[in-house]
């Protein structure tokens, strides 16, 4: 089993910066790929960006160029750096993480993030 816990979500005016934390724990051997995805107020969920063990990041194209996504194996820790923030970026945001050996997806409970003047 694998716990996620979000942080660093809140209020942000447009233009304005979060960073995002995930922590994982639980009993697994090693956490393998990373996400998050995020869903906005009557929008399907999506994909925002995704991270390999190896530090491989891709990025949903409305994302490209102001989130970085980065992480620490050593603390089971991802960080999602997010920069001239937008109103339509306004969601909740939802930790994913798979391990190996490949036991399912694992989400958390989300971080909201609004950003409104």
């Amino acid at each position: 089993q694998v716990q996620l816990v979000e942080s660093g979500g809140g209020l942000v005016q447009p233009g304005g910066s979060l960073t995002l934390s995930c922590a994982a724990s639980g009993s697994f051997f090693s956490i393998n790929n990373m996400a998050w995805y995020r869903q906005a107020p009557g929008k399907e969920r999506e994909l925002v960006a995704r991270i390999t063990r190896g530090g491989v990041a891709n990025y949903a194209d409305s994302v490209k160029g102001r989130f970085t996504f980065s992480r620490d194996n050593a603390n089971n820790t991802v960080w999602l750096q997010m920069n001239s923030l937008k109103p339509e970026d306004t969601a909740v945001y939802f930790c994913v993480a798979d391990t190996f050996p490949y036991r399912g997806d694992y989400w958390g409970q989300g971080t909201q993030v609004t950003v409104s003047s």
